[in-house]
């Protein structure tokens, strides 16, 4: 695992933030690091903690770790313990998420480790300890998949069902109905006739109402679902929603925007998220489907504001010219490129490998690419 490297004074303290794509990455590397003995050290420190309170434990661990017998074992917790005081001693003040600090020694390799950060979310517990393995569950729990969104398709004969969850779209349930066409006979005929296919219009958005409600209302109670999404061609929509047929308390969840699509399935929800626009944009398959397109746009247009190809892309983060870094979930070496655009201050996107194109990418870009902030004839010519 590479070494981490940041500045540390308050006006820098910035650069320690991570956000949840590049934090999955460090949980990974971070829990491939076991031992045998408990040298590896874990710290969590929350926002408003004293960091003079945090080195004084430190130190009294210092004192402590001099009494271990067995010098390997001792030497490798002196390390750790010197590598966070070390660190932590050049910040003024602990950020307003907190901090998190990882510090290890492997006394057969001499291979070493440090990780220092501020997450995503706000830390709630202090928490030391050394261990024969490092303590990332806090971390964990701000990249699992708590958040949900539901997203609904509806119309006269058709809906789609599906939830977004972080960085993965799965669709629930697909319903059909056979609903028959105008009756154009005229006269009582044709009353009756439009009477019964309202019927029948009625009767399927019931049916719709309590598939949604079965699955939307358990994440609802768990507190998972925050909002949803209700999407459609003409009025369709407008009516179910005006009906009796979403559970009261989903219906107060449901986006004041409703979003006219063309489409039901997996090609209509990624309609739906992309039209759906800052409703979605915490959820990182919304950024990684938008990024994507942006990207198509500006490869269509050929304006040279695309750049790919592996050393293209290194060299565009390295003159500073890169807006927006794709990176592939797939790749083996993400970790590498999300800790380079962090260091170049350039926003990273991954592309998620659900996202149907995913495979395009992958096969026709190698999974990394960019979009420029202005084109350039190194690049362009």
């Amino acid at each position: 695992m590479r070494l981490w490297v940041f500045s540390y004074t308050e006006e820098q303290l910035e650069k320690l933030r991570v956000d949840k794509q590049m934090l999955r990455e460090i949980i990974k590397e971070l829990k491939k690091w076991s031992a045998h003995a408990t040298i590896l050290l874990s710290l969590y420190v929350p926002p408003g903690r004293p960091i003079g309170d945090v080195l004084a434990l430190l130190r009294q661990e210092m004192s402590v770790a001099e009494n271990i017998k067995l010098k390997k074992t001792r030497n490798s917790v002196e390390w750790a313990l010197s590598a966070a005081y070390d660190r932590l001693s050049r910040i003024p003040k602990i950020p307003e998420n907190g901090l998190a600090l990882f510090a290890g020694m492997n006394p057969d390799t001499g291979e070493s480790t440090v990780v220092m950060l501020v997450p995503p979310e706000k830390i709630q517990v202090f928490f030391y300890r050394t261990d024969k393995y490092f303590h990332t569950e806090f971390l964990e729990e701000m990249v699992t998949e708590g958040s949900v969104a539901g997203l609904l398709l509806v119309e006269r004969d058709a809906a789609t069902i599906g939830l977004l969850k972080g960085n993965k779209l799965e669709i629930v349930e697909e319903m059909e109905a056979y609903i028959p066409g105008k009756h154009h006979k005229g006269g009582q005929s044709q009353r009756r006739f439009d009477r019964i296919i309202e019927q029948m219009v009625e009767e399927f958005y019931k049916k719709v109402g309590e598939r949604a409600n079965n699955i939307f209302l358990p994440l609802y109670e768990q507190g998972k679902l925050k909002l949803i999404v209700l999407g459609g061609p003409g009025y369709a929509k407008q009516d179910f929603l005006a009906g009796n047929y979403l559970d009261y308390r989903l219906k107060q969840i449901i986006a004041s925007e409703l979003i006219d699509v063309s489409y039901q399935g997996e090609v209509g929800l990624r309609e739906l998220i992309s039209k759906a626009g800052d409703l979605l944009e915490k959820y990182e398959y919304a950024e990684s489907l938008k990024t994507l397109e942006e990207f198509k746009y500006h490869l269509a247009k050929d304006d040279g504001l695309v750049v790919y190809g592996e050393e293209e892309v290194k060299l565009a983060l390295e003159q500073g010219v890169l807006k927006t870094l794709l990176v592939s979930e797939s790749r083996d070496d993400i970790s590498h490129w999300l800790e380079s655009s962090h260091q170049y201050g350039v926003k990273a996107v991954v592309v998620s490998k659900d996202l149907p194109e995913a495979d395009w990418f992958n096969k026709t870009f190698n999974g990394v690419a960019g979009i420029l902030k202005y084109k350039t004839n190194t690049f362009n010519s």
